[in-house]
């Protein structure tokens, strides 16, 4: 685990510093993944350092990075490192944000180039402090990867621009490849684990985006271990289905500190594997679930496959 506490920046929650600590359980074998060691891994990493950009991969501790990083897949977090809310399940840094870097599409286009990525997914903080949530500055990293690199498809992985009217149409009409806003759990958990998100506003925001471009991929994830029940998962596929999301990710929760949400239980590869099998029953054209799946983690692979699926359905 990390640390909660950064002794040269100061807190990096610091509305979890006086929080009692949860349990934390053993990690089953399956969980265990490699220390990132290897020549790719570097590169990667001097990529990203000379560009002065920040990952998902780094900020929330994802136990794929060696993994994904030794192919040269990085998945860029824009408009800072510091977000507005305070899930209790994530590692990314909590206070205000800093002024948007009107360079940072540029930037994230060259590092895209020089990574020689086919496939490149653009994550965010949450910006509740900025009147459209920093949909325009997705929509501009869009257009500049594009630019750079025609031949890259784009994964965007939004917030849920809650309250900021239009913003999802700025987005939209950027016409990234792929749109992905995560519900990360059942809606009986949102209190606890995502209490700044509204669960049917963000089943609405996925419906919205057919809404506006029916042929754009939509897709949505949820995490496993938070202490939802299996039939409020199945009921999750069902609400994504109504709102016609083609791909849906499901993975095992990871508590980042003590100071986190801890991880009510382990889900075995079984388990995982019966999920996803009725995930496809229920109609997702592409279904990704494992202890280990996280939203960008093969997602070059998987978007290959979800077209695919729908070349042949037609």
């Amino acid at each position: 685990m990390v640390v909660v506490l950064d002794t040269i920046n100061g807190p990096r929650h610091p509305e979890k510093v006086g929080r009692a600590d949860q349990p934390a359980l053993k990690k089953p074998d399956w969980i265990r993944v490699k220390a990132p060691v290897s020549r790719g891994y570097a590169e990667t990493q001097a990529i990203v350092r000379d560009h002065g950009l920040h990952t998902v991969c780094e900020e929330a501790g994802c136990p794929n990075i060696g993994e994904c990083w030794e192919k040269k897949h990085a998945t860029f977090m824009i408009m800072g490192d510091t977000c507005t809310r305070a899930c209790a399940f994530c590692n990314v840094r909590t206070g205000l944000p800093g002024p948007l870097d009107p360079a940072e599409p540029d930037r994230v286009a060259d590092a895209t180039a020089k990574l020689g990525l086919a496939h490149i997914v653009v994550t965010s903080v949450d910006r509740d402090d900025l009147a459209d949530g920093g949909a325009r500055h997705f929509a501009d990293t869009i257009r500049a990867i594009r630019a750079r690199c025609p031949a890259t498809t784009i994964e965007v992985l939004t917030p849920d621009f809650l309250r900021k009217d239009g913003a999802l149409d700025v987005v939209v009409a950027a016409r990234p490849d792929v749109f992905n806003h995560n519900l990360e759990t059942v809606p009986s958990r949102y209190l606890t684990v995502r209490p700044g998100a509204r669960y049917f506003h963000s089943i609405r925001l996925l419906q919205q985006v057919k809404e506006l471009d029916r042929h754009m991929f939509t897709k949505s994830g949820i995490m496993l271990g938070l202490g939802e029940t299996r039939n409020e998962v199945l009921q999750v596929m069902d609400d994504l289905r109504s709102a016609d999301v083609d791909f849906l990710t499901i993975g095992q929760y990871l508590q980042p500190t003590r100071k986190h949400h801890a991880v009510e239980r382990f889900v075995s590869p079984d388990e995982f594997k019966a999920i996803e099998t009725i995930a496809y029953a229920k109609g997702f054209s592409m279904v990704a679930a494992s202890p280990l799946t996280r939203s960008s983690h093969h997602a070059g692979e998987d978007f290959a496959r979800l077209r695919a699926a729908r070349a042949a359905d037609r």
